[in-house]
């Protein structure tokens, strides 16, 4: 009852809300796929498996539910957006979000150039959902498996060493969400959390 309570507090604050921390992978765009797809329900939204070309020697496999809610797309085009930031060394993200979103992705995109990072291999979406919705607000969730990425050096390709905790472990990302006076939906914050996530 009391995440319940909590979690309609985060949407209907969705226009004015502060961000409870940096966002960070482990709590957590328009996308190039081989074939195009529709970004609508009305024109097709993929369901099942898809995979998509995020960069060079970077994919991410998404797995659509059944009959996904439009809304899934926000989720699914900022992950390919950040990671395909990280790629590119740029420091700033802020494709489909918010002031708040696009600081947190910022800092994260960022802290990949500072460290001369970045990635190759296949990142995995799934479990994605649409977990609340209060008028122009919603919450989306979804899990990351990232076991198949490999973190490496911008200097010279190599793969770092040690590879970063979080990428063996599975993790639940959410985002709470607004629908614009335009009528477009944008993430405004990243929130903590809570899915247990497994393979």
């Amino acid at each position: 009852m009391r995440r319940a309570v909590i979690m309609v507090c985060v949407l209907l604050a969705a226009g004015c809300a502060a961000p409870e921390r940096p966002y960070r992978p482990q709590e957590s765009a328009t996308t190039a796929s081989s074939t195009p797809r529709a970004t609508t329900r009305e024109a097709g939204l993929p369901s099942g498996p898809e995979t998509i070309q995020v960069a060079a020697g970077l994919r991410a496999r998404v797995e659509w539910p059944a009959n996904p809610d439009p809304l899934l797309k926000v989720m699914v085009d900022q992950y390919v957006g950040t990671r395909r930031a990280v790629v590119e060394r740029r420091s700033v993200y802020k494709d489909g979000l918010e002031l708040d979103a696009a600081v947190q992705a910022s800092e994260w995109v960022q802290s990949f150039a500072d460290a001369r990072w970045s990635m190759r291999g296949v990142g995995r979406l799934y479990n994605l959902r649409v977990s609340a919705r209060v008028g122009k607000g919603a919450q989306i969730d979804a899990c990351v498996d990232e076991s198949g990425i490999r973190m490496v050096s911008t200097r010279d390709g190599q793969a770092i060493r040690p590879q970063p905790e979080w990428l063996r472990t599975p993790y639940g990302q959410s985002v709470a969400a607004r629908r614009g006076d335009d009528g477009v939906w944008r993430i405004r914050t990243y929130v903590t959390s809570r899915e247990r996530c497994t393979r």
